[in-house]
């Protein structure tokens, strides 16, 4: 598995709101941009989702894709890795939860993707298209947070 890229982004809101939008895959194709449908494959003990499976469209690149998700008991941290897929090899990632600067609730977010394709990819390349990835998804998951 390759080393993970990772990017961090400061939200306006408390790390349990950040994380109930993070749970909540069924709102994924109304704010994640690329994800076209996602259904939970596997419903959680706890409420949570333990697989789900997600259909992506990124233009020239579609992949239906199942991930198998561990959540952390103090609710800060979600954990994830690929189950199937069409074009992945790989993919291990989570959000990590932590307390943010200032006296106004905030969380920092912080986010590590890793994956490999089916078709090769060189290095620098791969990590590029993951901080792409990264940096939308924070941005549109911070909006989704922010907004609601």
């Amino acid at each position: 598995m390759p080393e993970p890229s990772t990017q961090s982004l400061t939200m306006a809101a408390e790390p349990a709101a950040i994380m109930a939008v993070i749970a909540d895959f069924p709102a994924y194709p109304q704010w994640a941009g690329q994800v076209k449908a996602v259904e939970v494959t596997r419903p959680g003990a706890d409420g949570r989702a333990d697989r789900v499976r997600f259909s992506m469209d990124a233009g020239p690149i579609r992949d239906t894709y199942e991930l198998s998700y561990r959540w952390a008991p103090d609710g800060l941290a979600v954990s994830w890795q690929l189950v199937s897929g069409q074009l992945q090899k790989s993919q291990q990632g989570s959000y990590v939860l932590r307390p943010g600067p200032g006296p106004a609730p905030s969380t920092v977010v912080t986010y590590s993707l890793a994956v490999e394709l089916t078709i090769p990819m060189i290095g620098p390349l791969r990590r590029k298209a993951e901080k792409v990835i990264m940096d939308t998804a924070l941005k549109a998951l911070r909006t989704r947070v922010e907004g609601t």
